[in-house]
């Protein structure tokens, strides 16, 4: 199997237009600020995974994620579209993650490295039913396509969609991912 790339989406840290349902309880700023650190903490873990990182980028120019960011790792424009598109482009084998679950480690990156070599399919659970992480090693256009984003229902729609194939993906432990303000009063060294 060909090198597995961890693919990290994010979106530049810019206020008011980043954790928007987080903005009533910490304000433009303050919202844009958590996502930065939330960025920060994600990119540290994947440089430390020891895999190669892309970050897939929207809502800023490529130069301006180098400046805050660095230049350690391959930077491509998400494109257009909505987010399953955007998934669905992403060339296997592939993990990829978003930048908002304060619990990812290198640990679990590489965890979820490992569990591709036996398995086709490796998803990270979130608390709110949706998933942190997924993992592939082959195209499954079929989970990105017409799928309830940002819903409890994503998780086990992705499980249902994968057992009608005859997929058995790895899972990894379910982690929290900050999206409201009740999300952040479970971690208070975030505020």
């Amino acid at each position: 199997m060909e090198a597995v790339r961890l693919v990290i989406f994010a979106r530049l840290p810019q206020p008011g237009l980043v954790k928007t349902r987080l903005i009533p309880a910490l304000g433009e700023t303050g919202a844009a600020e958590l996502y930065r650190r939330l960025l920060d903490h994600t990119l540290a873990e994947a440089r430390a995974s020891g895999l190669p990182v892309e970050l897939r980028v929207t809502g800023g120019e490529i130069a301006d994620f180098r400046q805050i960011f660095g230049d350690d790792f391959d930077l491509v424009e998400q494109g257009e579209g909505d987010l399953g598109e955007r998934l669905d482009r992403v060339p296997t084998p592939a993990i990829i993650i978003g930048s908002d679950c304060p619990g990812i480690s290198a640990p679990i990156l590489r965890a979820a490295a490992d569990a591709l070599v036996e398995r086709s399919v490796v998803l990270g659970p979130a608390t709110d039913g949706g998933y942190y992480l997924i993992g592939h090693r082959e195209p499954v256009p079929f989970l990105f396509e017409n799928m309830a984003w940002s819903t409890p229902s994503v998780f086990a729609e992705t499980l249902s969609r994968l057992a009608v194939r005859g997929i058995g993906p790895a899972i990894l432990p379910e982690l929290a991912d900050i999206d409201t303000p009740e999300d952040l009063a479970s971690w208070p060294e975030l505020q």
